[in-house]
């Protein structure tokens, strides 16, 4: 067990994370960014076809794109979900896992707390039960 620890402390072990780190934050970084872009562009995104591509191409490039940055690294997670299932079917240990979920989860939140505080004062439009509403970001 102790050789488990000593495994999540290592030179290599400490790069995954980072690595898992800054894929993360940039896949995060680039979805929500897009999104928040799409809706600040046309306030009924629902009704336009070409903000909902834009989007989606946004974010599966990014996602592409990150996973191919981390992919030697750490195997390219981006997700904690994915690693949960790597865990499970045994190719990473316990340990390296609550790690890695944690720079993931770390990575997400400093991604949406950098959109936050880059989009303060412009106001934010956002759909609730059909109806436009106004938020200042």
């Amino acid at each position: 067990m102790a050789s488990q620890f000593q495994r999540c402390f290592s030179g290599p072990a400490l790069r995954s994370y980072a690595a898992e780190f800054i894929s993360t934050f940039l896949f995060v970084f680039a979805a929500v960014g897009s999104t928040i872009s799409a809706r600040m562009l046309t306030p009924d995104v629902t009704s336009e076809a070409s903000s909902l591509v834009a989007t989606a191409l946004a974010q599966g490039f990014a996602l592409f794109a990150t996973v191919y940055i981390a992919a030697d690294v750490s195997g390219g997670h981006v997700n904690p979900a994915v690693t949960f299932a790597m865990t499970v079917c045994g190719h990473i240990g316990v340990p390296s896992a609550i790690f890695y979920c944690i720079s993931q989860m770390v990575g997400a939140t400093l991604a949406c707390l950098l959109l936050r505080v880059g989009s303060a004062g412009q106001v934010i439009p956002f759909l609730f039960s059909h109806r436009l509403y106004y938020t200042t970001g």
